[in-house]
């Protein structure tokens, strides 16, 4: 999957959106957000990002940029940052090694991350709009990705940073359209243990399933029509990204 033309293709997307709903619009799915604090936040993510593609693991954590506070300015400058961003990733061979927060130190981590990154929150800027949005949204496989990056690398982030697994179950993901499924087993104050499995036919507590566009949305809390049955209480346990 080309993960630099995702990023590209919803950035531009986000982009449109922000302007469409002006910098003062409220963003429901990010409470006491406006669209110039959604811009801000995304703006120094890709910037940040940029950098980290180009830091060596051993370096640590690149310094956070400070994006401007005019909307022009800011969306200048997140212009240049999301060029240098894709630029970096394109000329950086995947395997380089480079600093990441979780998995193994490859620059190509930052081409998946963004682009998971920078979708969601197109989803933001769209809902700020005050439209709603389409049913689908998102291709099954890139949309199948992003739950997978979702339950493998940012759970378990989370969890090293010192949330904890709140109950105790099984639970099946399961992105149909793309024939993907999860199995999530949850011991309070465990590590999540994931597993990919090949058809949705084991006995769970609870059950999370859509299209993967469907899912992918509903695990990161924006509006969707997927479907949760049994007990809803081990989704909820699960720690926020």
């Amino acid at each position: 999957m080309d993960f630099v033309a995702q990023l590209e293709t919803q950035a531009s997307s986000m982009r449109s959106a922000a302007l469409k709903a002006g910098q003062d619009a409220p963003v429901p799915s990010c409470p006491e957000w406006t669209v110039l604090d959604l811009v801000r936040h995304l703006a120094e993510v890709h910037t940040w990002a940029a950098q980290a593609v180009v830091t060596a693991p051993e370096a640590g954590r690149p310094k956070w940029p400070e994006g401007p506070r005019d909307f022009d300015e800011l969306l200048s400058w997140w212009d240049n940052g999301l060029s240098l961003l894709v630029t970096r990733l394109r000329e950086t061979p995947a395997d380089r090694p480079a600093w990441t927060f979780q998995g193994p130190q490859l620059a190509g981590f930052w081409a998946r991350r963004q682009a998971h990154e920078t979708s969601i929150h197109r989803l933001d800027a769209e809902l700020a709009t005050g439209h709603e949005l389409p049913s689908l949204v998102f291709d099954p496989e890139f949309a199948a990705d992003g739950i997978d990056e979702y339950l493998t690398v940012l759970v378990p982030r989370r969890l090293e940073l010192g949330s904890v697994v709140g109950a105790t179950g099984r639970v099946l993901v399961h992105a149909a359209d793309a024939g993907r499924a999860w199995e999530l087993r949850l011991t309070a104050g465990e590590p999540l243990v994931v597993t990919g499995v090949r058809d949705a036919a084991f006995d769970e507590d609870a059950t999370l399933a859509g299209t993967a566009d469907a899912v992918y949305r509903a695990l990161y809390g924006r509006p969707n029509h997927a479907i949760v049955t049994g007990e809803e209480s081990l989704l909820a346990a699960l720690p926020t990204p």
